[in-house]
């Protein structure tokens, strides 16, 4: 007999959010995570009174405003605007590409001057069909964005260089004409005051939780606790890779604590140049400290701050996966998973692992609550 009414496994956003909505219909559920604590990948975790966001930075955005009032009844959001910098050499550009950023590169001051210079440079380049990713990037923005801002990020990002790339990576980039920093066109955005862990502490509350507790050693005795199965991990992996294995690109991440109140001066800096290993610098002090953020100036209190280097990794099966790979191949072997995992009326797949696909965390939760409505209402 079955002691839960679900077993899910993974605690990140998905699960979390279905546990939660689960538990408020008096069903009975089971949380179980291989990691050591909760939250998955928006885990955050308090150092120095600054919290870390372990696994690379998370910035909540979504223009749903359900899926907005649904996040802030789990903590309180700051006003927090997501403007990376980009450091190409020993220069200093806005992101996303506005006029803040062409103003720099080329000394234009107005959106006909700056739109100008880049339809010379697309002119010159004379790309009618792209053949790879750095024609196609070039094909969009011209040679001066691609060749300090887009080409060495792009081949750290995936492992390989641009002209090995297929075009179709870059569907498009977003070149704005205004003096506009804020990277995100969304409506709502902000970072939970106090970090994100406690959301997810809230949304499991009074539900049972084993840490460090792998679904794969313990598949026997797992797959017969409970009548359903939420399934947050690899889909191949559960399925013994039978069809191969679906890729990913992983991250590695390097943090130290400095003797210094402001390393760099705002929270992300992108490292454009493929010399420079690291595709970022994340200075997790920013998302929260500041006289807009609603705490004290930064480096008046606070003498210590903690930097996070992230380097992109190549993938295998003991790596964190982070990155989907939807090209062709990956997406036919996911659809050969998806039919064996539409036949399977005890175990449902969601997430960016289950379902294989790149979600922001507004759309996790759109998939978690969908699937809420299909099981539970």
């Amino acid at each position: 007999m079955s002691k839960y009414d679900y077993l899910i496994v993974g605690s990140g956003l998905f699960g979390s959010v279905f546990a939660y909505e689960a538990n408020k219909k008096n069903k009975k559920c089971l949380v179980i995570d291989k990691r050591s604590h909760i939250a998955g990948n928006i885990y955050t975790e308090n150092v120095c009174d600054i919290n870390i966001h372990k696994y690379g930075a998370h910035i909540f955005h979504t223009s749903n405003k359900e899926i907005w009032n649904y996040i802030n009844q789990f903590a309180e959001f700051n006003r927090y605007t997501n403007s990376p910098v980009a450091r190409y050499k020993n220069e200093l550009y806005n992101m996303p590409f506005n006029m803040n950023t062409f103003s720099k590169l080329w000394g234009v001051f107005t959106p006909e001057e700056a739109m100008k210079k880049i339809e010379e440079e697309k002119k010159e380049a004379n790309i009618v069909n792209p053949k790879n990713l750095e024609e196609q990037a070039i094909s969009l923005v011209g040679k001066t964005i691609y060749e300090k801002l887009v080409k060495g990020y792009t081949e750290k990002q995936w492992g390989k260089r641009a002209t090995e790339l297929p075009a179709f990576i870059i569907k498009r980039l977003p070149v704005r004409f205004v003096y506009d920093n804020n990277y995100f066109n969304d409506i709502y955005q902000g970072i939970p005051i106090g970090g994100y862990t406690q959301i997810v502490e809230k949304m499991l509350e009074g539900i049972d939780v084993k840490l460090k507790y792998d679904f794969f050693e313990h598949r026997e005795e797992l797959e017969n606790i409970a009548d359903k199965i939420i399934f947050t991990g690899p889909i191949d992996k559960y399925y013994n890779y039978q069809f191969g294995e679906l890729e990913y690109r992983s991250l590695r991440f390097e943090t130290e604590i400095l003797d210094i109140g402001n390393f760099q001066g705002n929270a992300v800096v992108n490292y454009t140049e493929y010399e420079v290993p690291y595709t970022r610098i994340i200075e997790h002090k920013h998302f929260e400290y500041g006289p807009s953020l609603g705490k004290e100036e930064i480096g008046e209190t606070l003498k210590k701050t903690v930097v996070t280097k992230e380097y992109p990794d190549k993938w295998n099966i003991e790596k964190e996966p982070y990155y989907t790979i939807n090209d062709e191949r990956n997406n036919n072997l996911y659809q050969k998973y998806k039919e064996l995992a539409d036949k399977n009326e005890k175990v449902i797949f969601g997430g960016r692992l289950g379902q294989y696909k790149y979600f922001d965390m507004d759309k996790v939760i759109i998939e978690s609550l969908k699937l809420v409505k299909n099981e539970l209402i």
